[in-house]
């Protein structure tokens, strides 16, 4: 099967970033070295942290969109989210599209964050129209009902071990180019 490595990011400002990356969404650091900061879950090294002091924040340029952090279960997404609550940290966005559900957020540098939790493909809507593989979609994400899956449970402040780099979207400056590419 194939599996993503670690996402490296740049961020301005290494000891903000670390702070971040653990209260908000309870990784650890694995391994560091001067204005470098490999973080995980326990498993393997999620994202890696290169500081960069005047950085310029991730915007609508190519490069990075999101990178997207896959939780092994919806419990494991909503106690995701507890964690979030308990960090007051901003989120973007929720959204249910029917295959996964999702929130998303952004880093003090503003690099695009998803958490989500895939759903057993046996549920998965058909395909909308002839031709797709899936009948994914974009809807609001009902946060009580995924919240109710851990309800009286406080947040672990560690994101469990099975948490893994699910995906990366990209910016792209020539989609012909990037598909040549890739």
């Amino acid at each position: 099967m194939l599996r993503l490595g670690p996402v490296h990011l740049t961020v301005s400002r290494l000891d903000r970033s670390v702070a971040f990356y653990q209260d908000a969404l309870g990784l650890r650091p694995h391994d560091g070295e001067d204005g470098v900061a490999a973080m995980g879950a326990g498993g393997e090294e999620l994202v890696v942290l290169h500081e960069q002091p005047g950085a310029r924040p991730a915007g609508r340029h190519a490069g990075l969109f999101h990178f997207a952090l896959l939780s092994p279960s919806r419990e494991e997404l909503a106690r995701a989210v507890g964690r979030l609550a308990v960090s007051r940290t901003p989120i973007d966005g929720a959204s249910d599209h029917g295959v996964s559900e999702a929130i998303y957020l952004s880093d003090p540098d503003a690099n695009g964050i998803e958490l989500y939790a895939d759903r057993p493909r046996d549920v998965w809507p058909p395909p909308a129209a002839p031709g797709d593989r899936v009948g994914m979609y974009t809807r609001a994400l009902d946060l009580d009902d995924l919240l109710a899956t851990v309800t009286g449970e406080p947040p672990p402040p560690h994101a469990g071990p099975g948490l893994r780099l699910g995906h990366m979207h990209l910016h792209v400056g020539d989609l012909d180019a990037a598909r040549s590419f890739y």
